[in-house]
């Protein structure tokens, strides 16, 4: 699944296609997604300029003086800007033409992405409006994930990965932040201390930083908005890693299922 760092990326790479274009005509070729795409889309968004390209979260939001369109990429979903006229492939569903001649075209072959639409504050549709912090921005810090912990008994990975506390750090990041960070997974969220939060917010935020500068991660289906794949697979320490020696003291990498997703770990390094 993507998560933020290729989110991140796609928000970036798109923003300069999109900016200040005109949508002249919206094809739906598949309605039938995780939630069925409004049909009144092509109605709301056709003839809109666009405002801005932003993320929440794992969201995209495409704003228009109309309205905001409100994307997320689900298990496989992408975007990629192409040429009018380019052949459609059997999972594009979506063609949002513009005025310059390039197409966003919607590619999703397990359909569980979205595309809906509001006329009000997207950061308030049911969506988005309980979400926690982001995690490179200023109100996520040690001193909060520590208060939001207290009391917690659930271990820190499905802490960390509860969209309520912060958003965007996923699967393959959580674990990689931990490693960092020197803690296990399986520790109770609850009884790490002060420091130890502190430095897990500041490795949350290093690993996320180097994998939107790298272009995010290649795992499965997660490409750039060129066509491209991300980039920070290789530098990955542990994820998808057991069985292999640690980078940091060679001990064997070990695989556990914690809060039914596959966690990676040092059973040395992380305590």
């Amino acid at each position: 699944m993507p998560e933020l760092p290729e989110v991140e990326t796609t928000c970036r790479g798109l923003s300069p296609h999109l900016l200040g274009r005109r949508v002249t005509a919206v094809s739906v070729r598949k309605r039938q997604l995780r939630w069925p795409i409004p049909r009144s889309l092509d109605t709301h968004l056709t003839g809109q300029e666009i405002l801005s390209v932003t993320r929440r979260a794992k969201y995209l939001l495409i704003a228009t003086h109309a309205g905001t369109l409100i994307s997320h990429l689900g298990m496989s979903g992408s975007y990629r800007m192409v040429r009018t006229g380019q052949p459609v492939l059997k999972h594009d569903h979506v063609d949002i033409t513009l005025d310059s001649g390039w197409v966003l075209r919607y590619n999703d072959p397990r359909r569980f992405g979205c595309l809906l639409w509001t006329k009000s504050d997207p950061l308030q549709h049911k969506l988005l409006a309980s979400l926690g912090p982001e995690p490179l921005e200023a109100d996520f810090h040690g001193d909060y994930l520590y208060r939001t912990a207290r009391g917690r008994k659930a271990s820190v990975k499905p802490f960390l990965m509860d969209a309520h506390v912060v958003v965007g750090v996923g699967n393959i990041y959580a674990s990689e932040a931990l490693h960092r960070a020197g803690i296990h997974p399986r520790r109770p969220a609850g009884r790490i201390s002060l420091a130890r939060m502190q430095g897990l917010v500041q490795k949350v935020q290093d690993v996320l930083s180097e994998a939107i500068t790298a272009g995010g991660t290649t795992l499965r289906d997660f490409v750039r908005e060129d066509g491209q794949p991300g980039y920070f697979a290789q530098s990955l320490l542990v994820y998808g890693r057991a069985g292999l020696p640690c980078r940091n003291c060679g001990a064997p990498i070990r695989q556990e299922t914690l809060g039914q997703r596959s966690s990676f770990f040092c059973p040395v390094c992380q305590r």
